[in-house]
C-alpha cells in the first residue's frame, strides 16, 4: 500500500488568487470586532479549516477486490479501506513454495552425497595403505632375489618375475592413489551442491517475503486515524502501481492559512498564540498557534520601487489547532469551514472580551 501526503501548497496561482481575496474582504474582518479592527498587537485574516490529505494507493498494480471503507466514515490507524486481487500473486507464492521444497530436497542428497564420498574416501585411503604395503614387500623380495643372482643362488626367471612383481604392486599402489584423488574431488563436488543447494532454498525463501510482502500490502490500510473523503476507483478496476485508491483526511492535523501583510507578517513569531472563529460558531474561539510562516510573498506586484510597495505584499500564514483539543472536539472542527484567524503579534496584547468568552478547551 502506499500512502502520499498530498501538499496542497504547490500552486502559487492558488495563493496569488488567495491574497488576493484576502485583501478583498479585509473590511468584512473589521465588522467581527467593531469598525476599528482588534486592539494593536492582534492581526487577522480570512480562511478555510484544512487537514492534511493522504492518498492511499496501491503499491503493486492489480484489479481492486472490494472497497471495504466509505466517504465520511472515520477510520482507526491500520485498519482495512480496501483489497487488491492476490489470486496471482497466491499462485507466485504457491510456486515459490515448491521452489523452495525442491531446494531443501536437493540440499539433503547433497549432504548425503558428502556423507558417502566421505566413506569411500575412507575406504580409497585403506586400499592405498593395502597397496603400500604390498609394494614394500615386493620391493624386499626383488631386493633378496638379486642379492641370490648374484650368487646364482635363484634364477634369473625368478628375479624378473619378483621385478613384474614389484612394478605390478607400484602400479597398483599409483591406482589407488589416482582413486582417493577421484574421490576428494567428488567431495568437493557434493559439498559445491549443498552450497548451490542452500543458495536455492534463500532464493526461494527471499521469493516468498517479497510475494508475501505484496500479498500484505494488496489489503490498503489506513496509515493513520482520519476520516475517507472520497474514493477514487470503483471495484473491479485495473489500477497501476501506485494508482490512487481513496483519499483520507487525517483529522489530528487540521490548521487554517491566512495571508498577512507585511508589516504585521514581519512581527508574527513561530508557535505564537492564536485563535480561530468559525463562521457556522462565531461566539466560540478556537485555540491555536502559528505553526508556519513563508519566506515568500505570495502576491507580489509586478515591480517593488517604493515602501508603499512592499507593504502591499501578502505573507502566507498557518496556524494549527492542538491535536489534544480536536481528540475532544472532532465534530466541532471539521476541514471545509471558513473563518477568521487571529494571531498575537505582540506578547503583551491582551485578546478582546469576544475572543476569550466561549473559548472551545
Amino acid at each position: 500500500m502506499a500512502a502520499t501526503l498530498k501538499n496542497p501548497f504547490r500552486n502559487r496561482w492558488f495563493w496569488a488568487a488567495a491574497a488576493v481575496v484576502a485583501a478583498a474582504v479585509a473590511w468584512q474582518l473589521g465588522q467581527r470586532l467593531g469598525e476599528d479592527g482588534p486592539p494593536p498587537g492582534i492581526a487577522f485574516g480570512n480562511g478555510r479549516i484544512e487537514a492534511v490529505s493522504i492518498d492511499i494507493a496501491a503499491r503493486t498494480g492489480g484489479r481492486i477486490r472490494d472497497i471495504v471503507a466509505r466517504e465520511g466514515e472515520a477510520v482507526a490507524a491500520g485498519q482495512a479501506l480496501a483489497h487488491m486481487d492476490t489470486q496471482q500473486l497466491e499462485a507466485q507464492l504457491r510456486e515459490a513454495n515448491a521452489q523452495l521444497r525442491r531446494g531443501r530436497i536437493a540440499r539433503d542428497v547433497a549432504v548425503s552425497g558428502v556423507a558417502q564420498a566421505e566413506a569411500e574416501h575412507s575406504a580409497a585411503l585403506a586400499v592405498v595403505a593395502q597397496r603400500q604395503t604390498e609394494l614394500d614387500a615386493a620391493e624386499r623380495r626383488v631386493g633378496r632375489s638379486e642379492l641370490l643372482a648374484e650368487r646364482n643362488a635363484v634364477s634369473v626367471q625368478t628375479l624378473e618375475d619378483d621385478r613384474a612383481r614389484m612394478e605390478g604392486a607400484r602400479a597398483a599402489r599409483d591406482a589407488a592413489r589416482a582413486q582417493v584423488a577421484a574421490v576428494e574431488a567428488g567431495i568437493a563436488t557434493a559439498r559445491a551442491r549443498i552450497v548451490d543447494a542452500e543458495a536455492a532454498i534463500e532464493a526461494a525463501e527471499a521469493a516468498i517475503e517479497r510475494i508475501q510482502a505484496d500479498i500484505d500490502d494488496s489489503t490498503l490500510r489506513a496509515p493513520r486515524a482520519g476520516r475517507v473523503q472520497y474514493l477514487v476507483a470503483q471495484p473491479g478496476e485495473v489500477v497501476a502501481g501506485g494508482g490512487r485508491v481513496l483519499n483520507l483526511i487525517d483529522l489530528s492535523d487540521v490548521y487554517m492559512t491566512f495571508f498577512l501583510p507585511t508589516v504585521e507578517a514581519g512581527r508574527v513569531a513561530l508557535g505564537a498564540e492564536a485563535r480561530i472563529v468559525l463562521d457556522t460558531a462565531p461566539d466560540i474561539a478556537v485555540p491555536a498557534t502559528v505553526s508556519f510562516l513563508s519566506d515568500v510573498a505570495q502576491f507580489t506586484p509586478r515591480t517593488v520601487e517604493t515602501a508603499q510597495e512592499r507593504q502591499d505584499l501578502m505573507f502566507r500564514v498557518r496556524v494549527r489547532v492542538a491535536p489534544e483539543l480536536l481528540a475532544r472536539h472532532a465534530d466541532y472542527v471539521k476541514p471545509g469551514l471558513p473563518g477568521v484567524a487571529y494571531v498575537r503579534i505582540d506578547p503583551a496584547a491582551e485578546w478582546p472580551q469576544n475572543l476569550r468568552t466561549g473559548l472551545l478547551e
